[in-house]
């Protein structure tokens, strides 16, 4: 009968399956607990969470403050050379111009 329908015995096969591992995977959260071992399992989940909140934040805090550092220093590089390619420049003009007027 499913084969009229063009539906294939492993697509058949492979949904029920899949529907095994769905009824498996409610049926382990919708297991009854107690209260207390609800509230457990909701506080070892949290703090789990905030811990891994936590590494992150450090490492984000961690790698910006690189990035700053690094940043900084390219810009005081970056200044440094601007700077000496501006007193050259003035200094050729100087010199252009003391040239000029000796004519």
């Amino acid at each position: 009968m499913s084969e009229e329908r063009g539906t294939s015995v492993g697509t058949v096969f492979l949904s029920f399956l899949a529907g095994a591992a769905v009824g498996a995977g409610l049926g382990l959260l919708l297991a009854p607990k107690t209260g207390k071992e609800m509230r457990e399992n909701i506080m070892d989940l949290t703090d789990e969470a905030l811990d891994k909140i936590k590494g992150f934040t450090k490492e984000a805090q961690s790698k910006i403050k690189d990035t700053y550092e690094e940043t900084k220093d390219l810009i005081t590089e970056k200044k440094t050379i601007i700077t000496s390619a501006i007193e050259a420049g003035k200094e050729a003009m100087d010199r252009e111009r003391e040239k000029f007027k000796e004519m």
